[in-house]
């Protein structure tokens, strides 16, 4: 598999969840194990673009996949990319737990609007109900989500 851009090979057992191998295997400890069970979605990575809960794949199941994780979103200077400054501008983090997978999940969202009308409040939400957050009450989320998305429509 290639793992934010690197391709990465190593032999896995066939029930090695993909979170284990990321966190384990290859150091990559941004993404979070909370529930194990796909409920709290600090553990999504994308998998091809698209959002996955990592604690729910199967290693063998990305096998000739691209994943990237919350390692591979920043610059390789370190810069933030826009969704993590708008969401630090916004104070949508407080303990940052959940904040990785956030960034992987809404960055899809982020992404798939792009050139089309910005989600609105209700569909920024609804995008978010697959993370959960003990923290911020997701205001201040909502609103990162926002002038990300009206950031990225000025500079496109």
């Amino acid at each position: 598999m290639k793992v934010n851009g690197v391709e990465e090979r190593f032999a896995a057992e066939p029930n090695e969840l993909l979170v284990e191998r990321l966190r384990d295997g290859l150091g990559l400890t941004g993404t979070k194990v909370g529930c194990d069970t796909g409920q709290c979605g600090s553990c999504v990575v994308r998998l091809d673009g698209k959002s996955a809960k990592s604690c729910l794949v199967l290693t063998v199941a990305a096998t000739g996949r691209e994943v990237s994780t919350i390692e591979g979103v920043a610059g390789p200077d370190g810069e933030l990319n826009g969704l993590q400054e708008a969401l630090r501008q916004e104070h949508g983090t407080q303990c940052g737990f959940c904040t990785p997978g956030m960034v992987m999940a809404l960055g899809e969202l982020v992404d798939t609007t792009a050139g089309g009308p910005a989600p609105t409040e209700p569909e920024i939400r609804e995008w978010l109900t697959g993370n959960l957050c003990r923290c911020t009450g997701y205001h201040s989320v909502v609103r990162g989500v926002q002038r990300a998305c009206a950031t990225s429509r000025q500079e496109g």
